[in-house]
């Protein structure tokens, strides 16, 4: 028998002796019981003195036991609850007849316990107990050492672990929730209608990605999960609603590595008679309401370096920065080619458009490293979108990058009908599907033909947003539970 295995045996031998004393080492309900930040909190409007106890000043407070010192007769427990940590302070006089239960306690029981607040003679805040509860007598034990899962693999695979043992992680998954709901809070506030769109779809579309297909057995049809509810979101334009968004997850059957997981989160938002100008100052907006929800900070930390999300945030022309970083000309195809042979991009069977995007990839995204819009994108990988009345070459298109990785997508949207059946044709017909089409959905047309207003539209990535403003070096860092490899069979 292995030495965890001896020690989980030594704790349900524990939850046998605590049943022998007709105690349920799996508690029940627990009522009224106060955050450790709360406490702290009111502990701070006291001024409670080193040594004292505040008899009559008393908290409920339920947590994870994470460190334990048994002193004789005393037993100090620090518990976490999902606001930090407070310490416990068991005294043998004062629960006389809980001690021999309180003897069986270990490091991850989940406990309870009323008392007054105090401080001991070294400062401690401390919930001086006078009766304990116990919540749950765990059978595995924690980390051997209570820093936490330090294996990145097995902090993804075993989340529950991760979360309890490192508060920081704990810290990243609230602050995304703050995010979220700012993103949320800032759509609404700008009198959009929050909506809900199909994630199994007959025809998949609106991003260039390869789907998860299923099968539905009692229409006997093959479904997809979505990649993007963008064509959905638009049919409700034409249908009338003239501000609509979506936080949803999404699908891809795609790599997965640092910035890319399989199943992730964005907010995608339509507005009628707006363009990517205003997409842009939707970005802007949300972003900085999230950052003042978290702490105000507009100028933070990733990995290495600072950004600065002060608005407005810079906008540069796609053309522009093509011909700053790559040295050549958007419309110089034969020197967009040659280009293309220096950095080792197979072009051949590429239309020129995505060779010219392939390398403004290669050579400019990874130089965005302040906040930065991109816009006017080539036309021909943009099938969705409004083209430039000046030029029908060029999309009014935009594309946010931060650190040198895309944050989000816009369109001034396309809605000639026609226009609209033409680019499906042309990007299915080609040799490479890159936009938003595999097949054609001929419904969304027919939604184009009975009106769609001029319109801008606009997906972020949340997961992204998360990552940036929390100094998240990896989207797994911000997916609960990020997709893995199957644990071998020897694993257990």
């Amino acid at each position: 028998m292995s030495y965890e295995d001896e020690l989980k045996q030594e704790r349900i031998g524990k939850i046998d002796k605590l049943r022998e004393m007709g105690i349920d080492p799996y508690g029940g309900r627990y009522e009224n019981v106060e955050s450790t930040s709360s406490v702290r909190a009111r502990a701070e409007t006291l001024n409670i003195e080193t040594g004292e106890i505040r008899e009559g000043e008393r908290a409920r407070v339920a947590g994870r036991v994470v460190l334990q010192r048994v002193m004789g007769n005393l037993i100090f427990l620090t518990v976490r609850d999902q606001t930090g940590d407070l310490q416990f302070g068991l005294s043998k006089k004062n629960l006389k007849e809980h001690w021999p239960a309180l003897k069986l306690l270990d490091l991850g029981d989940i406990v309870g316990a009323d008392g007054d607040i105090g401080k001991t003679k070294t400062g401690e805040l401390t919930l001086w107990a006078d009766d304990v509860k116990i919540l749950n007598k765990t059978t595995q034990p924690p980390p051997s050492k209570w820093h936490g899962l330090s294996d990145v693999e097995l902090r993804y695979r075993h989340r529950y672990v991760d979360l309890f043992s490192n508060p920081e992680v704990r810290d990243t998954f609230i602050q995304r929730s703050t995010i979220i709901q700012a993103v949320r809070d800032y759509l609404t506030q700008c009198d959009y209608i929050e909506v809900e769109t199909p994630a199994l779809q007959p025809i998949y579309g609106g991003a260039a990605a390869k789907p998860f297909t299923t099968h539905h057995n009692t229409l006997d049809i093959n479904l997809f999960l979505r990649i993007s509810p963008e064509l959905y979101l638009k049919r409700l334009l034409v249908g009338g609603m003239e501000r609509v968004f979506e936080i949803s997850r999404n699908f891809r059957n795609e790599g997965i590595s640092t910035k890319h997981n399989p199943e992730f989160t964005m907010v995608e938002l339509y507005e009628a008679y707006a363009d990517y100008n205003v997409m842009m100052e939707r970005v802007e907006g949300m972003t900085a309401l999230a950052i003042e929800r978290l702490d105000g900070e507009m100028k933070r930390r990733y990995g290495d370096k600072e950004i600065d999300y002060t608005l407005p945030w810079a906008r540069r022309k796609y053309a522009d920065l093509l011909a700053e970083y790559a040295q050549v000309d958007m419309n110089d195809v034969d020197g967009i080619r040659r280009k293309a042979d220096e950095l080792g991009i197979k072009h051949e069977k590429l239309d020129d458009a995505v060779v010219t995007n392939e390398v403004f990839e290669a050579t400019v995204e990874d130089k965005l490293i302040q906040p930065t819009f991109v816009y006017d994108y080539p036309a021909a990988i943009c099938p969705l979108t409004r083209r430039h009345p000046e030029n029908p070459d060029i999309a009014l298109r935009f594309e946010a990058f931060v650190n040198g990785m895309e944050l989000g997508n816009a369109y001034t949207e396309l809605n000639d009908p026609k226009v609209q059946e033409e680019n499906f044709r042309r990007s299915l017909a080609g040799e490479r599907k890159d936009e938003t089409m595999a097949v054609m959905d001929e419904d969304f047309v027919l939604a184009l033909e009975y009106g769609m207003p001029p319109a801008g539209g606009l997906g972020v990535g949340l997961d992204r947003l998360v990552m940036l403003l929390t100094n998240s070096q990896s989207i797994r860092d911000v997916i609960l539970f990020p997709l893995q490899r199957p644990r071998p069979a020897t694993e257990g």
